[in-house]
């Protein structure tokens, strides 16, 4: 006999994918909140959301396999309603309906005032910057754009979220002054492409002037920018970074590929030869600048040529961070017309080459920073540790720093200042120096 949960009326937001959704999930939340319901994330409760994503692959199995973990719960008597939004309903409402039909309702990523109704809530136009973050207190995403322009041919992005929209520069500014009244000290700046940012507000790239004013926010110590894309990026930027001790001096930039032919297949609209030039240029402006970026490998057409290439040149380049994803053959994207030809334990190995390089040069670096001194943010205590990151790092993808918690005691989102006395591949081990 079905039993009724005991948690009436307590709505449990789940995130799945990038911090774009975790962003929309704390808006959502929010706005639940100033309607006066009782949202968790991520916790228990009897009316569920969960806001997916329907990038690649691997995140829409994940997100398929939660919805029909909730759906098993509802049909338990666990849960009393479930509710879908994101990314992988915007993108295949129908199929889901059909397929999991027993979900309540399926919103897109622009049907929040939809999802609030259904949810018994209004949707208020007042709220800017409102939003119950669910990261650690001391950092908090920061999205200046929704959607992207940009032809990428294996990118179905702009299927699911749409053209380029920036945020105004007076309303981000009040969002970063919330966040900073509750105690952020870092804001991680996103966007599907921080560089087209003010393009179609202020008829220019403008995001240098945007920084310009989030660094006179008080109580914000750190900015950071993610994803910013190689064609038309705005070098004043670089300016700023270098004489702003606000922004960090890290850029997380995702290039892709870097034979010619495959990025011409890609629609990146660059070369290897002026890729390679940008890198040198930003490396030229800011010296000690940590870079980050994203690499594809498994690309439909990509010869063992195509891929000694782009080996060498990361041996060649030593980027400070770099991840590897293997191709995903998605539906209505340009490169979808091409044979999906490289087989998997091929894309998975090549991969695996190119993480296995990154790892040596990661360790390499880290080396060199043995009895350096760096400030460190603490983002939280694990085991015996406290654990840390430098400006040259972001959360949850980058390098770590641990500092032994028997010997000295921190407080998560304080700043210190630390010696490094080990290094690993992908972390340092430092003590604390007054």
């Amino acid at each position: 006999m079905r039993t009724k949960t005991r948690k009436k009326n307590k709505i449990n937001v789940i995130t799945l994918g990038c911090s774009k959704n975790v962003y929309d999930s704390e808006v959502l939340m929010g706005q639940l909140k100033a309607s006066g319901k009782d949202v968790v994330h991520e916790e228990e409760g009897n009316v569920v959301v969960i806001n997916t994503c329907g990038f690649i692959n691997n995140a829409k199995e994940e997100s398929v396999n939660t919805i029909l973990e909730y759906m098993h719960k509802k049909e338990e008597g666990e849960v009393d309603k479930v509710f879908v939004t994101g990314c992988l309903s915007e993108r295949y409402k129908p199929d889901l309906q059909k397929e999991i039909p027993n979900v309540d309702q399926y919103f897109g990523t622009t049907e929040l005032p939809g999802l609030l109704k259904a949810l018994g809530a209004d949707y208020r136009h007042e709220l800017i910057g409102e939003r119950l973050t669910t990261t650690p207190k001391n950092y908090a995403y920061l999205k200046i754009a929704e959607g992207c322009d940009r032809p990428c041919s294996f990118c179905a992005i702009p299927l699911m979220r749409g053209k380029h929209k920036s945020t105004p520069i007076e309303d981000l500014v009040i969002e970063a002054e919330k966040l900073a009244a509750n105690g952020v000290k870092e804001l991680i700046l996103i966007a599907q492409d921080l560089t087209y940012y003010g393009l179609d507000l202020y008829k220019k790239r403008n995001l240098a002037e945007l920084l310009e004013n989030l660094v006179k926010v008080d109580g914000i110590d750190w900015i950071r920018l993610h994803y910013a894309f190689p064609t038309g990026f705005p070098m004043d930027v670089l300016d700023l970074m270098k004489q702003e001790p606000k922004i960090c001096n890290y850029l997380d930039i995702p290039l892709q590929h870097i034979s010619d032919s495959i990025l011409k297949s890609m629609r990146r609209g660059t070369t290897k030869e002026k890729t390679t030039k940008l890198i040198r240029e930003f490396r030229a402006k800011v010296p000690e600048m940590a870079i980050r970026t994203t690499l594809i490998v498994g690309y439909p057409g990509e010869t063992e040529d195509d891929f000694q290439t782009l080996k060498q040149w990361v041996q060649d380049m030593r980027f400070e961070r770099l991840g590897c994803f293997t191709y995903s053959h998605e539906e209505n994207t340009h490169a979808y017309n091409l044979e999906d030809d490289v087989p998997q334990e091929v894309k998975q190995q090549r991969a695996n080459d190119i993480m296995e390089i990154q790892s040596q040069i990661s360790w390499e670096l880290n080396q060199e920073k043995i009895s350096q001194e760096f400030k460190v943010v603490i983002d939280r205590k694990e085991g015996n540790y406290f654990i840390g990151r430098t400006e040259f790092d972001s959360p949850d993808v980058d390098n770590e720093v641990l500092i032994d918690a028997t010997k000295t005691y921190l407080k998560t989102g304080e700043f210190v200042n630390v010696k490094v006395i080990e290094a690993e591949d992908f972390d340092l081990y430092a003590e604390v120096v007054n």
